[in-house]
């Protein structure tokens, strides 16, 4: 009997081997040969293809007994691939992984040691909220738990996931970021009394194969992972729970591109159960979905302890008074204050570094990546310019045209420079970062953990990444740094990525009491964004949000594709999206924008040019893009990326 033997690599198509007798089904993993090797595979849905007389066919070596992967999964892989572009090879690598999986030695079980709980109680907004998500029964459904930031939104998933796993099933909670695993490892131990298996990008080749094995053997009931746990091969997977809905995070742009969440939706529909989307502030699409109910909603509106949302005050930033200082004089007062009472400080800016750009103050040369079209961000620890894209670095010396050398200004504020600011007010203090540049070494950002939690840090200064998910008790004021509500031309997402981000903040104080604020510092005062924001009408601005939406033909009222075309000769890159374009006119009812340089001209040393496509949001052509861009001859001089459903137009 012949079979279909779908192969991990780059490969849109399955291979057509002879069952050598053995007994197969769909999902079953099986060893092939494939050309001089052995090659781990699994058998897919059979297709009536012709196959030339002349083939000679091989047969499967044997299978891989114990491991098989459930008809859902397939179907789902299937589809993911066709949704997203992607090769359908490549599509089921993220889901078996490599060889190691199946011919290294079987690791030790996953250690699921139980511990003491602590007892939570649910107030009766928290008690409402439970009910609502349990009254779905084992089928497929969408429905978002909505809190204000210190609500417990978490603490009812939590039960939720309990009532799950309890009846032998499997959970799977996505978070947006990984460094966001380990604080909520801690929790999940604290509930359920032992930990659940964590799965990210970093996490070790053995964990990796510990966790693989447990998940495909049902000996594992709980993951919490990023967004490539969401192709993990579970057995009986009972629910699906995406905490930070709204998070930009979830979009994977590199390598298979895809977004976590909307495929997190699309698995639990294949493997017909429930899922819960989880926010403070839901995403546009989110929210346009509850509208129209297609999607569940239920909020939870008081805080732990009924503590308010911190209170809210805007500072006018005059460019003229600004110069070399960005911590305005009414600021500084008001954080004194709250110093004085032994209560923390939160500096919040949207950049790392030391300032946004360099630039010459004698003959306005700034200093941009060699790689990239992008401006280096100078970088104090290292006494470097750094590119935030290729990772590049480069001294700051610089020969210049007027005269002797280049004396460079730093142009707008970043961590380091407010830094050495909030040092030089607050010489008494202590002072540390807290962002991404920063918490790469794991005890480096424990021990942060560990001083701000006992309250030997008084001021923290802190990018968007302090804005998910921490909880820091004696956090009662944050400043807002420079407040921009204004958008780069590239982002579509702007208003609603800066409504959730500033939402999201505010959440971060106050959490324990009841005399907290947030400042804006900014250049534009009059922002309405930022004035229908602190009144805490974020339901307000989303609305309005849709309507601008619609009336630009943007999504979620139409769908785009973007096609990046990239080469190291800027020529080629316009060149071959020009030709490209006139071969997807061919495709009826879909508009075609561009070419354009893309806002991000070079990166990597490479050129990039785009089109984006645009056509009805009910319709799904991707299957005809994929059909006609593989039936081109494409110049080995250039690269296609396809981005189905785009974030931003970099």
């Amino acid at each position: 009997m012949k079979v279909e033997v779908l192969l991990p690599k780059v490969f849109n198509f399955a291979f057509t081997y002879n069952s050598n007798n053995i007994s197969l089904k769909t999902g079953d993993l099986v060893e092939v040969p494939f050309g001089k090797n052995k090659e781990i595979g699994v058998v897919w849905k059979n297709k009536k293809t012709e196959l030339n007389k002349n083939i000679i066919i091989k047969n499967i070596n044997k299978k891989i007994k114990n491991y098989s992967l459930n008809e859902n999964l397939v179907d789902f892989i299937t589809w993911f691939s066709s949704y997203n572009i992607v090769p359908l090879g490549l599509a089921l690598k993220m889901a078996i992984g490599n060889k190691d999986n199946f011919t290294k030695k079987i690791d030790p079980s996953f250690d699921t040691m139980k511990s003491r709980v602590k007892k939570y109680n649910l107030n009766s907004e928290q008690k409402k909220a439970l009910n609502y998500l349990n009254s779905v029964n084992n089928k497929f459904d969408v429905s978002v738990l909505q809190g204000t930031t210190g609500s417990g939104k978490t603490i009812v998933y939590f039960e939720r996931i309990k009532k799950i796993i309890d009846t032998n099933k499997q959970a799977l909670v996505l978070l947006p970021e990984i460094f966001l695993t380990n604080e909520f490892k801690l929790r999940f131990k604290d509930f359920f009394g032992f930990e659940p298996a964590i799965w990210h990008s970093k996490i070790s080749s053995k964990n990796k194969r510990i966790i693989w094995k447990g998940i495909i053997n049902h000996e594992i009931k709980l993951v919490v992972g990023a967004r490539s746990a969401l192709l993990l091969p579970f057995k009986k997977l009972g629910v699906i729970v995406v905490d930070e809905e709204h998070d930009i995070s979830y979009k994977q742009d590199e390598g298979v591109i895809y977004n976590a969440r909307d495929m997190a939706i699309s698995r639990a529909h294949f493997e017909k159960i429930p899922i819960h989307l989880v926010t403070s502030i839901p995403s546009i699409e989110t929210y346009n979905n509850i509208q129209n109910k297609k999607f569940r909603h239920i909020k939870i509106f008081k805080r732990f302890n009924d503590y308010p949302l911190p209170k809210t005050k805007i500072v006018n930033l005059n460019i003229n008074k600004i110069k070399d200082k960005f911590i305005s004089k009414e600021s500084i007062k008001i954080v004194s204050s709250f110093l004085k009472k032994k209560e923390q400080v939160l500096f919040f800016l949207n950049r790392r570094g030391y300032a946004p750009y360099l630039i010459c103050k004698k003959c306005g040369l700034k200093q941009i990546c060699s790689n990239c079209s992008m401006y280096l961000t100078f970088h104090q620890i290292k006494n470097k310019a750094v590119c935030h894209h290729c990772s590049l670095e480069k001294g700051i010396k610089n020969k210049c045209t007027e005269e002797g050398e280049c004396d460079f200004i730093m142009y707008g504020p970043g961590v380091e420079k407010i830094f050495e600011e909030a040092k030089k007010i607050f010489p008494n203090n202590k002072i540390e970062i807290f962002s991404s540049d920063y918490t790469k070494n794991k005890k480096k950002t424990e021990n942060l953990f560990n001083k701000i939690n006992n309250n030997e840090v008084d001021i923290l200064i802190g990018t968007q990444m302090i804005s998910k998910g921490f909880n820091f008790p004696k956090l009662n004021c944050i400043v807002v740094i420079d407040a921009d509500f204004s958008g780069r031309g590239y982002d579509l997402r702007t208003t609603e990525k800066n409504i959730q981000l500033y939402h999201q903040l505010s959440g971060r104080a106050g959490r324990f009491s009841s005399q907290s604020l947030i400042i804006y510092q900014t250049l534009t005062p009059e922002n309405s964004t930022l004035n229908e924001l602190i009144k805490n009408k974020s339901e307000q601005l989303l609305k309005m949000e849709l309507i601008t939406r619609k009336k630009n033909k943007l999504p979620p009222f139409v769908r785009l594709i973007a096609i990046i075309i990239s080469s190291s000769q800027y020529d080629l890159s316009i060149k071959g999206a020009k030709e490209i374009k006139t071969q997807l006119k061919k495709i009826n009812n879909m508009e075609i924008l561009g070419p354009v340089d893309s806002p991000f001209l070079k990166i990597k040393k490479k050129f990039r040019s785009r089109l984006l496509l645009r056509f009805n949001s009910e319709a799904l052509v991707q299957k005809k893009i994929a059909n006609l861009l593989n039936s081109l001859k494409i110049s080995p001089k250039i690269k296609l990326t396809v981005d189905v459903d785009p974030v931003n137009f970099s």
